[in-house]
């Protein structure tokens, strides 16, 4: 069979098969194809185009629905057979329509009806070769995210978090204590976890305490129990955090929010890996190993006497600093990519896949909540909810508040927007939003929950 086709050098628009078995119809395509960019491959029949057809061919095919041997309906289901994915371009003569529709049904990407203009044929393969490009690529992020999810829980190829990547490599099985230092949002968490199921100590407990969420009457007894009567109420012995974590690890995020009172007695801990239970005077020896967590310059607190000068050395043994998102650009897509298919799971959600304006928008926005908002983000383009406050716009075709959508819904879409507003204005705090708000601690509290936010989030 017949392959027409011409070269032409130079950066093409993409890859067209187009097959034809009328000679002027072929050469007219083929020639308002290659000047508009496209590297095209034309056939008059459907076995040699099916030949070089494959998953990984980063074109579309048009063919002929009437060709001789394999009709061009057969020829797409063979093209979809081999990649469910391949959009697939039917050429129709006059009263076809519902054969085509039809066909559509079953797989095709568009159509287009005889006699067609170099116009319309043109404009149906840049946007055949623009999906069939974003398939490639939303493939590819997906095998990323396979291959490094394999080894670790921490995703992106930037130069920075391979550095974090490496330095987990070289510490993990070290049982230094570690303080992890990042912004709000940059996975400080996630990279203890990792820190933990890397090393000798992954069998064990790995336990998580907030110090910034837990007065300081209630964290101490948290990370080292007591005994009954130690206090009203105590009635039965109690197991603290350290306790409960022997021979593994005890997470303390926040570490900048504890008491200079309760840092005497973590330091204590980290120094004689011993606790006593509130109530006691008996010595527990522990097994641990302490990574904590800041978004402060934790030297600085500690020239300025916000915090203890010789619990920041004895924590800072190892020091991990988590670049911000804005400085690690490269790795957004395959960190959006990962974030819509865990929110497409969860939402029960057909997988989103956002084109080249969004991954524009996505690229240029500064990401003050850093990965969590990504995150967030990721979560509310699969909902198709607006979010104004991350300078990021019609993200999906009804994103905005007032677009077809029901009126509770648009009041629930603004009422949210208002708390974000607030929460933002105020840094996360949630005091001075619902008094901003006029809303009793409560009802606000159940907002947050109603919405799925957090106030962490916006710190």
């Amino acid at each position: 069979m017949m392959n027409d086709s011409l070269s032409v050098p130079g950066v093409t628009q993409g890859s067209v098969i187009f097959v034809d078995d009328e000679m002027h119809i072929r050469r007219a395509g083929e020639q308002a194809l290659k000047m508009a960019g496209f590297d095209v491959q034309c056939f008059d029949a459907a076995e040699p185009a099916q030949r070089l057809l494959s998953r990984s061919w980063p074109g579309v095919l048009i063919t002929d629905v009437k060709l001789p041997g394999a009709s061009g309906l057969e020829l797409m289901n063979r093209a979809l057979a081999l990649d469910p994915d391949l959009p697939v371009v039917l050429i129709t003569g006059h009263g076809d329509i519902s054969m085509a529709v039809q066909a559509i049904r079953d797989g095709a990407y568009d159509f287009i009806e005889k006699p067609f203009g170099a116009d319309r044929l043109v404009e149906v393969a840049k946007r055949s070769v623009e999906k069939r490009r974003l398939i490639l690529e939303n493939r590819a992020l997906r095998n990323e995210l396979r291959d490094q999810l394999s080894q670790f829980d921490i995703i992106g190829n930037s130069p920075q978090i391979e550095l974090v990547r490496t330095q987990i490599a070289k510490i993990a099985d070290v049982d230094a204590d570690v303080l992890i230092f990042g912004e709000t949002g940059t996975g400080k968490e996630l990279v203890a976890h990792t820190l933990h199921k890397q090393s000798r100590r992954r069998d064990k407990p790995f336990v998580a305490v907030n110090c910034g969420a837990m007065p300081e009457d209630i964290i101490e007894n948290e990370l080292f129990g007591h005994e009954p009567g130690a206090f009203t109420g105590a009635n039965a012995r109690q197991i603290g955090k350290f306790e409960t974590a022997h021979r593994g690890t005890v997470f303390l995020d926040e570490i900048e929010s504890m008491s200079q009172a309760l840092s005497v007695k973590l330091l204590r801990v980290l120094q004689e890996r011993t606790i006593e239970r509130l109530g006691s005077s008996k010595t527990i020896p522990v097994d641990v190993r302490v990574i904590a967590a800041t978004k402060t310059d934790l030297r600085d607190a500690s020239t300025r006497g916000e915090f203890r000068e010789d619990l920041y050395y004895r924590l800072a043994v190892v020091q991990l600093n988590l670049p911000p998102l804005r400085e690690r650009r490269d790795d957004i897509p395959i960190l959006f990519e990962y974030f819509l298919d865990n929110a497409a799971r969860r939402y029960e959600s057909a997988p989103a896949s956002p084109g080249p304006e969004v991954m524009a928008e996505l690229m240029a926005h500064d990401w003050p909540g850093n990965v969590r908002e990504l995150q967030n983000t990721a979560d509310r383009y699969v909902l198709g909810c607006f979010n104004d406050l991350s300078g990021l716009t019609n993200l999906s075709h009804n994103a905005d508040c007032g677009n077809s959508q029901t009126l509770a819904e648009m009041v629930s879409c603004y009422e949210r927007r208002v708390i974000e507003q607030q929460l933002v204005q105020h840094k996360g705090d949630a005091r001075a939003a619902y008094t901003a708000l006029g809303l009793p601690r409560k009802t606000f509290e159940d907002k947050l929950r109603k919405y799925n936010l957090n106030r962490r989030d916006y710190c």
